[in-house]
């Protein structure tokens, strides 16, 4: 008998790239039959045995509703992959601190519930750096993140005023590295690594996406970066099934995480000629 996976996604994918179908057939192959379904579709999530957290890029307009329907699939005779535990973690990027308790090296951060002009003299002090990064805690694509040079221009923070007075926030120093190095995502199944890329932003600007005109690559993993990545996705508990974990080198070439995303990932199937298979085996695990 064929069980059934759905891939949640969105309705309309507008300029963002997505390889999810290339797991369709190693799905296939394992006696699944696999489908894209939109997160805001009226379904019977019971019609199927899991439900993935694929491509649905578009739930920060709307987290309320999204987690409405995750309690939905919860309640269903479908299991969610990745756990909604693990979703409720992951969502606000308070969990980096928790990694950093369990013994993660971070990208440096200062978590803040609302704006103040007062803190910006602190914040450059505390990172000891002319460029830093405000981010909020919760985001997606690169989202009102902004970049503040010391001095910071008036309507820089007029900017973080209107963003940040209400939405919680948090400031990292600009990592340099990542306009001439770039920044690594490794991706691990079951707790097993994968595969790795490099996204380095195009030139002018700091964002990794490809939707950016970052320029994405597959790379083989420095033994160091695979270790650190490991330990790292090791402190989450639950094990995730499907983990990308971000990492950028400080100036003493330490792998420190940026993210690790358990909600979404785009996991550039199409960067390695197995990563589909052993994701579609590692779907496929999590449901016995």
């Amino acid at each position: 008998m064929v069980r059934r996976c759905a891939y949640l996604t969105m309705d309309d994918f507008g300029d963002f790239v997505s390889d999810a179908d290339l797991s369709f057939a190693p799905m296939a192959e394992l006696g699944w039959e696999a489908e894209l379904v939109p997160w805001r579709s009226p379904v019977d999530w019971n019609d199927y045995d899991i439900v993935y957290i694929c491509t649905p890029w578009d739930y920060q307009n709307d987290v309320a509703g999204f987690f409405e329907v995750l309690d939905r699939i919860e309640a269903s005779s479908a299991k969610l992959v990745n756990s909604l535990d693990l979703v409720h973690w992951n969502l606000e990027k308070n969990y980096l601190r928790d990694l950093e308790s369990r013994g993660a090296g971070i990208v440096p951060s200062i978590f803040c519930d609302a704006f103040d002009e007062q803190d910006i003299a602190g914040w450059f002090a505390a990172h000891g750096k002319d460029r830093i990064v405000v981010k909020p805690l919760v985001g997606a694509n690169s989202d009102h993140i902004v970049v503040l040079s010391n001095p910071v221009p008036l309507e820089v923070i007029d900017e973080l005023r209107a963003t940040y007075s209400s939405r919680p926030f948090f400031v990292q120093p600009f990592m340099e590295r990542v306009l001439w190095e770039g920044e690594y995502s490794t991706f691990f199944f079951n707790g097993e690594y994968s595969h790795a890329i490099l996204k380095k932003p195009e030139a002018g600007d700091f964002r990794s996406q490809e939707e950016f005109g970052a320029d994405i690559r597959s790379v083989e993993a420095p033994q160091a970066l695979i270790d650190t990545a490991h330990d790292v996705v090791a402190l989450v508990e639950p094990l995730p099934v499907y983990v990308r974990a971000d990492f950028v080198r400080d100036d003493n070439d330490r792998f420190l995480v940026m993210e690790l995303e358990l909600i979404e990932p785009s996991l550039y199937l199409r960067t390695d000629p197995g990563s589909a298979a052993r994701f579609a085996k590692a779907l496929v695990t999590s449901s016995e």
